[in-house]
Formats: C-alpha cells, structure tokens, sequence
C-alpha cells in the first residue's frame, strides 16, 4: 500500500515491530479527517490496528506540536480516570519518518462532528447524555493534582495567563496572512483586563466535543479524550472558555458559522453555553465570575490557530480537505472575543 503522506509505513514498521512484539503483515495506513494542526494515522498489520501521531508537514512554529511533551501526558494520566489511549512508544528520531512521532493504541468510538453515529438514538435525551459526560470529564480532569501524577513540572503557573497573551501573539506574528486590526484590539483588550487566576490544574488546551471519542453504543459514556498537543499545567478555566467559544448555542453564533460549514450543538437536547456552565460550576469550586475574559482568550486563540492552518493551506502543506474555508472564519471568532468583553465590562459597570 502507498504510504499516505508524512508517514513512510516501511520505516515504521521496521520501528514499531520490536514494540509489540511483531507484526501480523505489512503494515496499511490512513490519514484519520478531522484534524486540523498535528497528523493522525491509523495504521494496521491486518490484525491488530494503532493511531500514530507527527508534526504538521509544514510552518511548524515554536513550542508547537511537541510529541514528547504529548506522549508524557498521555502516559501520566493512566489509571487516574480520564480515559485516554494506552502509548506504546515514542520516537525522537527524526531521521524514521522525518519527524518525532508516537504510536498508541486504537480505540473502538465515535468522533461527533456533524452528525449523531447511527448507533446513537436520534433523541434529545442522547444530546443531553453528550452534552453531561463532556462537561463531567473535563472537571474530573480539573481535579487532579498534577504533583500526584508526575506533572508539576509540565507547566509554569506563575503568570500563565499574560503568558497565554503573549505567546500566542508571537504565534500571530508568525503566521499571519493579513492586517486584521481587531486582532490588534483583543489582545490589547485582553491585556488590560488579566483576572485573578484560578487555582493550577491540568489545562487539556483544546477541549471541545469532537476531541473526545463515545463509546460505541453509549452516548453518555467518553472513552477517550484526544488531541493532547497544547496541554499543559496552568488555568484551568482556559479550557471552560475556549470549549464556549467552540459550543454554538444557535446558527448565527461564530462557531456555526465557521468551524465545520454546520454546528451539531445547535440541535435539540444539547446542552446551551449556560448549560455547559452550571455543570461546571455546580462541579468546582473555581470563581466563574471573569469567565467572559476566558472566552475572550479562548476567541484570541482560535483566530490564531485558524490562521496558521490558512498559512499551511496557502503553502500547499495541509493533508485532508476543508482548510481552504479557515480564513474567512478568523475575523468573525475574533469579534466573538471582543464581544465577550463587552459582556465582562457591562457586569463589571465598567
């Protein structure tokens, strides 16, 4: 079989046979569609399947797409109760496929983007059952000492929201196909506004309802949370924000709009933004009170991710189909941002 693009499959299984202890046949991959920053491949030997995960082909920026960093977390968090894939191993050998890489096990489940799997009943109580266990998981993952697992050091706490701002600037700058003028606006909004944090936690970094996998017959039950690549240890409100900015409420929200040409969560029986936020509230004991400032940051770093994808796309290095509408969505999720200021200075009365 041909290998698909990114991933020489002779190479890998030259690499991976030691690991599991052999291989069945000549190993066949594929691209898994969807992603939209890191490569996902599932690849099989005819008997047993695994998911490999590398860099983007192209316009890697700094401190992005960090497979170690990944492969640590993944291996961190088993056993703790947030379901994640078992690793089996991890290559810094760039000189393999031409890239650091990681393989881990394949999981039987659903990714939901644009449709209910058929094996969920099409009713507003398997929404609701969704919509709970996505909520239910991530504060199960707020929970947790990262002291306990191994992950102190994963992050720096201290001043991580400025940071946030910073940083993800210098990503703007690095990738930026335009002048946008609101960009310019938010961050200098968001700069002036910084809250008191939330106490540390463990920030999954890009938590939304199609980066976690549903069991195969059970709509209230997460198998897997994926696509660890921007964990780290910070704010964990970080999360709550950007999975708002995420979750469209109704057809002229941003992230309908946007995001994949049509937005599942607008359908009857999932759950509203403030939904989503009385779990969450009623789960913690974080203060929700500058949670706009959060969706402004989660807008803010959207935008950005969205215009390095367009970047990637202009230069003809994205692998899969639907990047070339990722521009046009950039300057509507940054008024998104702009507008949940405006929310967090008018309960302010400032």
């Amino acid at each position: 079989m041909t290998s698909p693009p990114g991933l020489d499959l002779e190479a890998l299984a030259r690499y991976l046979g030691p690991h599991v202890g052999g291989l069945a046949g000549a190993l066949r991959g594929e691209v898994i569609p969807g992603g939209r920053s890191n490569l996902t491949y599932i690849v099989d030997d005819g008997e047993r399947r695994f998911v490999v995960r590398r860099p983007p082909l192209a316009h890697v920026l700094p401190t992005a797409h960090d497979m170690p960093r990944e492969y640590r977390v993944l291996a961190a968090l088993q056993g703790t109760g947030i379901p994640v894939p078992h690793v089996i191993a991890l290559c810094e050998d760039e000189s393999v496929i031409g890239a650091r890489f990681y393989v881990m096990e394949w999981i039987d489940g659903h990714v939901v983007r644009e449709a209910l799997p058929a094996e969920f009943p099409d009713t507003t109580d398997t929404r609701r059952a969704m919509s709970s266990a996505l909520v239910a998981t991530l504060l199960r993952l707020h929970a947790i000492d990262p002291d306990a697992i191994g992950l102190g050091d994963f992050g720096h706490p201290d001043g991580f929201l400025p940071r946030q701002v910073r940083r993800w600037w210098q990503q703007w700058e690095a990738s930026k196909t335009r002048e946008l003028p609101s960009i310019v606006e938010l961050r200098r909004r968001l700069d002036e506004r910084v809250p008191v944090p939330s106490p540390p936690g463990i920030v999954h970094g890009d938590y939304r309802l199609d980066n976690v996998m549903y069991a195969p017959a059970d709509p209230s039950r997460i198998v897997a949370v994926i696509d660890w690549e921007m964990c780290t240890i910070g704010d964990p409100l970080c999360d709550v924000g950007l999975l708002c900015v995420y979750w469209a409420d109704d057809a002229s929200d941003a992230a309908a709009r946007t995001l994949h040409g049509r937005a599942i969560t607008v359908e009857d029986g999932f759950y509203k933004r403030a939904d989503l936020l009385r779990d969450y509230a009623a789960g913690t004991q974080r203060d929700l009170t500058s949670l706009d400032w959060y969706i402004a940051l989660g807008a803010y770093k959207l935008a950005i991710i969205a215009e390095g994808i367009t970047a990637r796309f202009l230069m003809g290095m994205t692998v899969g189909e639907g990047f070339e509408t990722m521009g046009e969505m950039v300057p509507a999720v940054v008024e998104s941002g702009l507008d949940a200021l405006d929310r967090l200075r008018s309960t302010e009365g400032g």
